[in-house]
C-alpha cells in the first residue's frame, strides 16, 4: 500500500499571528522510515519558518509567526506500507475513560448502558458504530464548533467530528477507552480532514468510523487526542487570520474493502 496526502492552504494575516498546525503525518511514520515529506510556509517576502513540536501519540505541531499578509501552507508526504502500532502504556488506558468537553460520557453512561448494555464485549465497537452511524445524518456545515456529543445526539447530524464525539462518548460511558483521531482518509468524499474514533479493546487500539465514508485500512494518522480539542488542523492565536483557500487530497493506490464489523488499527 502507498498513500499520498497533501494540504494546501491559503491564509490572509491581518494582524500578526501565531499559527498552530496538525497537518503533519504523525512521528510514527517517520520513525518507521515509511514516510518522505516536505512542510513549506511562504510570505509575502519568503518562507517562514515552522517550529516543530512532538507532542501525545506523535502528534506533531508547527508553530508558524506569521506576519501580516499573505502566507501559503503546502505540506505533502507519502506513506510506503502500513506500519506497527506504536506501544501503549497503562496511562494511555486510563486517561481514555475520562469525559472531555466535547465528549460527556458522564452524561451518556446511562444512554449507554441502556442501548448496548447486554452487547457481547466482542461485538461493542461495531453496535456503537452502527447505531451512530444511522442514528444521524452526515449533513455539512449543520454543526458548531463548539457542539460536543450531546448536542450531537439531540439535532440527529453532524460532520465526521460529531461522529466521532458520540462514538467516543459512548464508548467511555461503557468504560471503554476511547479517543479522538485527526486523519488523511483516502477515499472520502467529500474530500478533507477527517476525524474517527479509536477504542481500546481486546489489547489494542481500534479505529471506529460512525461515517463509514472510507476504508479505515487507508487512513493516516495525523493527531490524537481527547476531542477535537486535540487535533485541530489550525488554530491561530495571538493576532487575525483568515482562512482563504483550503484543499486536502489522500489517495491510495489501491482502495482497500472495509467490512465495519471487523477491527481494523490504524496503520
Amino acid at each position: 500500500m502507498e498513500r499520498s496526502v497533501s494540504t494546501h492552504l491559503a491564509i490572509d494575516v491581518t494582524k500578526p499571528a501565531t499559527l498552530v498546525l496538525e497537518i503533519a503525518v504523525a512521528q510514527d511514520y517517520l520513525d518507521a522510515g515509511a514516510a518522505t515529506e516536505n512542510l513549506s510556509v511562504a510570505g509575502e517576502t519568503g518562507l517562514v519558518e515552522a517550529t516543530e513540536l512532538l507532542t501525545q501519540h506523535g502528534t506533531r505541531v508547527h508553530v508558524v509567526k506569521a506576519p501580516a499578509g499573505s502566507l501559503t501552507i503546502d505540506y505533502f508526504a507519502t506513506i510506503k506500507g502500513r506500519i506497527d502500532p506504536a506501544p501503549i502504556t497503562e496511562w494511555d488506558v486510563l486517561r481514555y475513560l475520562r469525559p472531555s468537553r466535547y465528549c460527556e460520557s458522564d452524561v451518556l453512561a446511562p444512554t449507554a448502558a441502556a442501548e448496548f448494555g447486554e452487547v457481547p464485549h466482542e461485538k461493542l465497537l461495531a453496535a456503537v458504530s452502527s447505531w451512530v452511524g444511522t442514528r444521524l445524518s452526515y449533513v455539512p456545515g449543520s454543526s458548531q464548533p463548539t457542539d460536543g456529543a450531546i448536542a450531537t445526539m439531540l439535532s440527529r447530524q453532524g460532520v465526521c467530528r460529531d461522529y466521532a464525539h458520540l462514538v467516543v462518548a459512548l464508548l467511555r460511558g461503557l468504560d471503554i477507552p476511547a479517543r479522538v483521531v485527526g486523519v488523511y482518509a483516502p477515499g472520502i468524499s467529500p474530500m478533507d480532514f477527517h476525524a474517527v474514533a479509536e477504542a481500546y479493546i481486546n489489547g489494542g487500539w481500534y479505529v471506529v468510523d460512525a461515517t463509514t465514508l472510507g476504508p479505515r485500512q487507508s487512513f493516516v494518522r495525523m493527531a490524537t487526542g481527547d476531542d477535537a480539542a486535540d487535533i485541530a488542523f489550525l488554530s491561530i492565536h495571538q493576532g487575525l487570520a483568515t482562512v482563504t483557500e483550503q484543499t486536502v487530497t489522500a489517495v491510495v493506490d489501491e482502495l482497500p474493502q472495509d467490512d465495519i464489523t471487523q477491527p481494523v488499527a490504524i496503520g
